[in-house]
């Protein structure tokens, strides 16, 4: 029997762009002023119109989300362990390697694949200086047991909010909860500046540190007083961010409608398992991780029938990361089950604002044939 395939292949996701036109308008200035870094005009306009948007006090922008949960890390001069998920893209791991300090890896909840706070405490010792937990596929993370465990032990909580941009839980902007949160505008993501990313932080104390971290460690025209990176915002980078903000609440609503599709053609199926979706939270759809757990066809098998069409499902996240190469010397995928379990499980299917419904209903097809 032959299959309907793709018009063109499906990625897991594809980039939205503002009209080319839109973008052009806003590169004019840069040729006029010759300034392209360097925290220009663009840059703080569009530090200022995201602190609008996500409802943050304070934020930095940086050249990536992976520099700047780095330097977040560093600023906040941690020592010893951090506890964290294994369950994530490998930045998180390696920013907390980076800067010396050692990872302690929690299992997670089975429902919606972020940090399982029953596992935390019995993690917590001595040497433990800060949780980083990730909110994953846009999955908030239990922030409020979180924070009442963390504060009880005297912990930082850095949040890896690299899949949650614009989200809210009752209401409150993700970027508030916990000392700080990393927000990534890869390519790939929601929203994004081509590269680029951003912290959001509550101690005022870290502003002119994070500040000066991105640019050196130069702290005035003569003096160099840390050990910094280049992780710096151009203005290209910046003007991209600009536009896009301006349409990002329309490209959620596409994301949301598509999400919903696959919701009602998948839901209810036996061994195929969709995250909850919890109440009082305001989602992103970031993406559309389906778990196959008893289905009659496993992930792989699934993962190679959508790829014979031209459409290119992704493993995410496999493995786990104390599974990798690089760590697999230091750590064990065995002390956390469920984690080791769902990443040979999940299959994150394609998800983008400019997807056709006709495509999500040829992959459910596919899924469910």
């Amino acid at each position: 029997m032959e299959h309907k395939k793709a018009k063109r292949p499906v990625m897991v996701t594809r980039s939205s762009l503002p009209p080319m036109e839109e973008y052009i308008e806003m590169l004019k200035p840069l040729w006029e002023s010759a300034w392209l870094t360097n925290m220009g005009d663009y840059h703080e306009q569009f530090k200022t119109r995201l602190k609008e948007y996500l409802g943050l006090e304070r934020l930095e922008l940086f050249v990536n989300g992976h520099m700047a949960l780095e330097l977040t890390l560093q600023a906040l001069g941690l020592e010893g362990e951090v506890i964290t998920t294994p369950f994530t893209f490998a930045s998180t791991t390696h920013a907390i390697v980076r800067n010396g300090l050692t990872p302690v890896f929690c299992d997670i909840d089975p429902e919606d694949y972020t940090l399982d706070t029953a596992k935390l405490e019995s993690l917590i010792t001595d040497r433990t200086s800060a949780i980083v937990p990730v909110h994953v596929y846009g999955n908030p993370c239990h922030v409020d047991e979180i924070g009442r465990i963390a504060a009880r032990h005297g912990l930082k909580v850095i949040y890896d909010a690299a899949h949650a941009f614009g989200e809210e839980i009752g209401g409150k902007g993700i970027g508030q909860f916990g000392d700080a949160s990393m927000f990534s505008f890869h390519a790939t993501k929601v929203f994004h500046s081509i590269e680029g990313g951003a912290v959001s932080f509550s101690d005022p104390a870290l502003a002119p540190l994070l500040y000066q971290l991105k640019n050196f460690g130069i702290t005035g025209y003569e003096s160099v007083d840390y050990v910094g990176a280049n992780g710096k915002m151009n203005e290209f980078q910046a003007a991209m961010g600009l536009c896009n903000l301006r349409h990002i609440d329309g490209e959620i609503a596409k994301r949301k409608a598509l999400a919903e599709r696959y919701r009602e053609r998948l839901s209810g199926v036996k061994g195929i398992r969709l995250c909850p979706e919890r109440p009082g939270v305001k989602y992103n759809y970031a993406y559309m991780p389906v778990v196959f757990d008893g289905y009659h066809k496993d992930r792989d098998q699934i993962f190679a029938e959508l790829a014979l069409q031209d459409i290119h499902a992704r493993k995410y996240f496999y493995p786990c990361i104390n599974a990798c190469a690089c760590y697999r010397d230091r750590f064990r995928e065995e002390d956390t089950p469920v984690a080791a379990r769902v990443s040979r499980q999940v299959l994150t299917l394609p998800l983008y604002a400019d997807l056709d419904p006709d495509t999500v209903d040829l992959i459910c097809d596919t899924v469910l044939r």
